[in-house]
């Protein structure tokens, strides 16, 4: 890999170490303010709604011009959400404007790749950047649950860091600040892929009606629409389970909250750990055939009901996130070669978004109006394991019966484009 490629890594790795630290941190300024229970989901929706209002948008911005132009811009306005969150705003205002910043910087830091790389790489890539990314919500979760810790937020604030109060708990949103600026230094390094950029349209009725023809294209091509499936389940389903996890761990092992956000960053550790393992062993070629592995994460997610031993309990965590990890990285690296190939970069991960967000916004939000009706964490756990496992099953049927039709996976030959 050349260097360029680990410069973006890096870029990356430290704006979604922030990015997972203050989710951590906003979870618990809304239990310091006494905010209802189901507003702790509704963090993760207020993050993702920009992903699924600006879909349309944020493609042809990330195609018109430099990816590491884009990338800053984007990491600039999430400095500016962790300011929000500094000065006191109200949690779930100040992460909506990370998840504003967050939605422009993820058709930039994936649609790089497929400039950067050669489409026989991409798994290999996808794998390093998914396993990172894994790696920075592991780091993030655990950097969180240890800064809401008391004795951390007092020493922190005891430091005199400009701008920070004497509030403990907010005193460590300048720690997180700290990883963004990082995240920009390493921006201005990436290089530059020489690709040409197509100029920003300045009417939004044609950037709405590009976006839609491209959306179509996407999920009426046999493997694209099988990818897509395949990404936006597992991306809504891995933002329910975060909240599931915290909620089953307090429940089943009596963790308080930075214990339980500490058991995601267990989960996190098998993502990485089949991330890695699906880059080394699973070409473009072959990446259809990790779909049985979808539905096994779905029924293995259904054990946690029975756990309550925490050892036990990160053993499951770790088989679940690897199942995860392997299956989604080939799928991800195959929806982006299928959207380079149709649409170009920036517009295939905008539609790429659109969708997967769209689904974190529906099941999220389904599990708060699930937890405001009482329903308990187990049934919650239960229902949830057979939606995976069940729908996985039936993207699974949509493609054989594709590939009876026309046999699509001859199409993923290592060849030039």
């Amino acid at each position: 890999m050349p260097l360029g490629f680990y410069i973006i890594m890096a870029a990356q790795f430290f704006s979604a170490l922030a990015d997972n630290a203050l989710l951590i941190i906003a979870i618990a300024l809304l239990r310091e303010m006494s905010a209802p229970a189901t507003y702790e989901p509704l963090l993760k929706l207020f993050f993702t709604v920009s992903y699924v209002a600006l879909a349309a948008f944020v493609g042809a911005f990330a195609d018109s011009m430099p990816k590491w132009r884009v990338m800053f811009i984007s990491n600039t306005i999430k400095i500016g959400g962790c300011l929000m969150l500094l000065l006191g705003a109200h949690p779930l205002f100040a992460y909506a404007v990370i998840g504003l910043g967050a939605a422009a910087y993820s058709p930039a830091k994936y649609g790089i790749l497929t400039e950067y790389l050669p489409h026989r790489l991409l798994v290999v890539a996808n794998g390093w950047i998914e396993g990172l990314t894994v790696g920075a919500i592991i780091l993030g979760t655990v950097l969180g649950g240890v800064l809401i810790r008391p004795d951390v937020g007092n020493w922190i604030a005891s430091l005199g860091l400009p701008m920070v109060s004497g509030n403990a708990l907010q005193s460590t949103i300048a720690i997180v600040g700290l990883l963004y600026l990082a995240a920009a230094a390493f921006n201005l390094r990436i290089p530059d892929t020489g690709v040409d950029h197509k100029p920003l349209k300045n009417n939004p009725i044609y950037l709405v009606h590009d976006f839609v023809h491209c959306m179509k294209l996407l999920w009426r091509d046999k493997l694209g629409q099988i990818s897509l499936a395949v990404t936006t389940l597992f991306w809504g389903a891995g933002a329910t389970l975060q909240f599931i996890v915290i909620k089953w761990a307090e429940h089943n092992l009596g963790f308080d909250l930075s214990k339980a956000s500490m058991m995601q960053g267990v989960v996190a550790v098998g993502i990485a750990l089949g991330s890695v393992l699906a880059a080394r062993l699973i070409s473009l070629r072959r990446s259809v055939q990790v779909i049985p592995l979808g539905i096994a994460m779905g029924l293995v997610v259904m054990v946690m009901v029975v756990v309550t031993q925490p050892t036990l309990a990160m053993v499951l965590m770790v088989v679940v996130g690897c199942l995860a990890g392997f299956f989604v990285v080939p799928m991800n690296a195959l929806l982006q070669h299928r959207g380079h190939i149709l649409m170009g970069a920036g517009h295939s991960i905008a539609v790429q978004n659109f969708n997967e967000n769209l689904s974190i916004l529906m099941m999220t939000g389904l599990y708060a109006l699930l937890i405001m009706s009482g329903l308990s964490i187990t049934a919650v756990i239960v229902m949830f394991g057979l939606f995976v496992a069940g729908t996985m099953y039936l993207v699974l049927r949509r493609h054989n019966f594709n590939q009876r039709e026309v046999d699509s996976v001859a199409l993923l030959e290592d060849h030039r484009h």
